[in-house]
């Protein structure tokens, strides 16, 4: 069990997540070097950290391997956020290159310092696996590669086996963390940061929800302080290592259903007509139908479970996001 007195990175530190775990351990009284290209993060998710003696951050890009291993020679571990996402609108190829020359470079640090890695990974990975809640056992299910959507659940899929044959070939350590849904302040507000943010904006300015498909596909969501104690406790859990975890609520809704209720949280109507259903036109792709996970490994391992409702995530949320 490592001790508060070592070093802990994080990429993808000035982004959504990374910025909240950093917070957390900082408040430990973890050492804590964050690196970031900034290509997502924004400086001001850490700005009140960046004053911190106990803090270090370096805009570096994960593909820039001298850099970042000098960056992270003094850490103990590494939590692996950064990752390109899926390309809803973007080209595959950035998605591919940057998840796994990243994570392989990651990887290579590791042993070159003998440090332990905590890999973020996807509930994507489970694809179209129709079998409900996903357990960590599942098979990944996986659409035609005609489809790039899928291209980010590949990518993460390869890295989740370079954690297995490092550990398999150098004995590093690793866990890997499959994140169901994560929402909360400092989150993007675009697709990149997911259904609840855009959502908030559209119905607070009373503007159309965007919807993609039927709206009847089912999600869960995790808020961010959840998210943040799961992943800090991955670090430390020595019985964690060298698995794979589920980290998502089992709270799940519909998307329709989640414009609704935010709308109901906001006390604004959401009119029929101010909803639109959308279809990737000129595109191919495909929506994952139904997503939940099975959690007992991480209530087992972790001894985690979420503590934040829906209900009360989206209220800190939208508090959050109509002051900015």
């Amino acid at each position: 069990m490592l001790k508060n007195n070592l070093t802990i990175g994080v990429t993808g530190a000035a982004g959504f997540i990374g910025s909240h775990l950093c917070e957390k351990l900082l408040n430990e009284g973890y050492k804590v070097i964050g690196v970031d290209n900034l290509s997502k993060g924004n400086l001001n998710n850490i700005d009140d950290l960046l004053s911190q003696k106990a803090f270090i951050f370096k805009k570096i890009d994960l593909t820039d391997f001298n850099n970042v291993n000098t960056a992270f020679k003094k850490t103990n571990a590494i939590v692996h956020l950064a990752a390109a996402k899926i390309p809803r609108y973007g080209d595959r190829l950035t998605t591919l290159l940057t998840n796994t020359k990243g994570t392989e470079n990651i990887l290579e640090i590791a042993k070159i310092g003998r440090k332990k890695v905590i890999f973020a990974s996807t509930s994507d990975v489970y694809g179209k696996n129709p079998k409900l809640p996903f357990s960590e056992k599942n098979d990944l299910v996986l659409g035609s590669p005609e489809v790039a959507r899928w291209s980010y659940a590949v990518s993460k899929i390869f890295d989740e086996h370079l954690c297995y044959a490092y550990w398999e070939n150098f004995k590093i350590p690793f866990v890997i963390i499959r994140l169901f849904g994560i929402y909360g302040p400092r989150h993007h507000r675009s697709w990149w940061g997911g259904p609840p943010s855009l959502f908030i904006d559209a119905i607070n300015n009373g503007k159309t929800v965007e919807i993609h498909g039927t709206g009847k596909q089912t999600r869960s969501f995790l808020y961010i302080s959840d998210a943040a104690e799961a992943i800090g406790k991955s670090i430390f859990v020595k019985e964690a290592e060298n698995k794979i975890i589920n980290i998502g609520s089992t709270e799940k809704i519909s998307i329709i259903n989640l414009a609704k209720f935010i709308a109901k949280i906001m006390d604004k109507k959401l009119k029929m007509q101010k909803i639109s259903y959308m279809s990737f036109t000129g595109k191919k792709y495909e929506d994952v139908i139904n997503r939940v996970p099975e959690i007992n490994l991480a209530k087992k391992i972790l001894k985690w479970q979420p503590k934040t409702s829906l209900a009360k995530g989206l209220q800190l949320t939208i508090n959050w996001q109509l002051q900015q």
